[in-house]
């Protein structure tokens, strides 16, 4: 007879979570019914679960360490193939020390989360400092202290509540950044100040904890997020395919950017059609639209171009751009691919925007008469 043990116990919760996940998440209650859609689901699933253990298994704030959170291969919560972000548990009454590069980033900032000390996923924004408000040396070094005694610069406060550390690097380049395996490494280190002693070997009680904190990754992600026809939105997003509402800030929307605006919306186009999608970039400190499942995975960008950025998109004369998604090459500039998916999402993202963003307008057009 097996022993009964708390981790064994957790690990059977973890079993019976992901039988609910595939009865109910990956079935008609989240308006899937095809067999791709089935499949898709079933992606997302297994990205979450290496999500979830990578970040959240081993899990310890008294002696912190930064992981990249999405990968060509690791995608959910809406990624990017034009940034990458790294993440680390932080505590509150603790205090931290950030060092890392811009490492040839156009943009790079650094968020405390809210809510997410049992692998929940964050409630809100707690805070924000970008490299326009701290200090990066010649080298492209910097260094900022989260949490601890107040500060003049370089420092972010942990309030209640503060429970994990976000980092963003932006690119605008041709080829996309989260694709590229020689992206230079932005050396990212956090140290809590005074050092801990050494942790405890791990116990039936750690490891029961930390499997509990990984299943929370996965359902707070899965079952705990409604279909996005049946929740409330926020202002950002649409409902109604191919239409995209106005650019706004997210607030303190959890896991957003305060200095970022965004657009998105669905997309449906059928096997001879195309959407064609114009507006201008704005001033910006960068931007760029990309296809996302309804998973929020990003599409193939290692093979395909499923997104553009500015250094990407051809303007017309009078600085415009025409963006045109469609099932296979158009012969047209500024083409992004579909994968032949009738049914996705677009999302737009401009960081520290200044003044009023066009807002994109999209027309559905017959693919011949591209």
């Amino acid at each position: 007879m097996s022993l009964p043990t708390e981790s064994r116990k957790a690990l059977h919760e973890l079993i019976d979570l992901l039988g609910e996940i595939d009865e109910r998440w990956a079935g008609p209650e989240w308006n899937l019914a095809s067999e791709a859609d089935v499949a898709g689901a079933h992606r997302a699933l297994m990205h979450l679960i290496e999500g979830g253990l990578s970040s959240m298994f081993e899990h310890d704030p008294e002696r912190p360490m930064f992981r990249r959170i999405v990968t060509p291969t690791r995608k959910f919560t809406g990624d990017n193939p034009d940034a990458i972000y790294f993440d680390a548990p932080v505590r509150a009454d603790r205090h931290y020390v950030v060092r890392g590069r811009i490492a040839g980033a156009v943009y790079v900032s650094i968020t405390i989360e809210v809510g997410t000390e049992d692998g929940s996923m964050g409630t809100r924004t707690a805070g924000v400092i970008n490299d326009t408000q701290f200090g990066v040396a010649p080298d492209g070094s910097f260094e900022i202290h989260l949490g601890g005694p107040e500060r003049e610069r370089d420092w972010l406060p942990l309030e209640p509540g503060a429970s994990r550390v976000t980092t963003r690097h932006y690119y605008e380049r041709e080829t996309s950044a989260a694709a590229d395996p020689g992206l230079d490494d932005p050396q990212l280190r956090i140290e809590a100040v005074p050092e801990g002693p050494a942790p405890a070997a791990p116990s039936d009680a750690s490891v029961a904890a930390g499997i509990r904190r990984a299943a929370r990754f996965v359902r707070s992600r899965t079952l705990d997020m409604p279909p996005m026809s049946d929740a409330e939105q926020p202002p950002f997003v649409s409902k109604l395919p191919n239409q995209f509402p106005a650019p706004v800030r997210p607030g303190d929307f959890g896991l957003a950017a305060f200095d970022a605006a965004y657009s998105l919306a669905p997309y449906l186009i059928g096997p001879d059609q195309a959407l064609v999608m114009t507006g201008r970039w704005p001033r910006c400190r960068c931007a760029n639209v990309c296809l996302w499942t309804r998973h929020q995975q990003t599409y193939d960008y290692v093979n395909r171009r499923v997104s553009l950025n500015r250094a990407q998109t051809r303007l017309e004369p009078d600085g415009s751009f025409r963006i045109v998604l469609a099932h296979r090459d158009p012969g047209v500039p500024n083409w992004i691919d579909s994968e032949e998916r009738p049914f996705g999402i677009v999302f737009w993202r401009f960081m520290l925007p200044e003044g009023e963003i066009e807002t994109p307008r999209a027309t559905l057009v017959p693919l011949a008469e591209l």
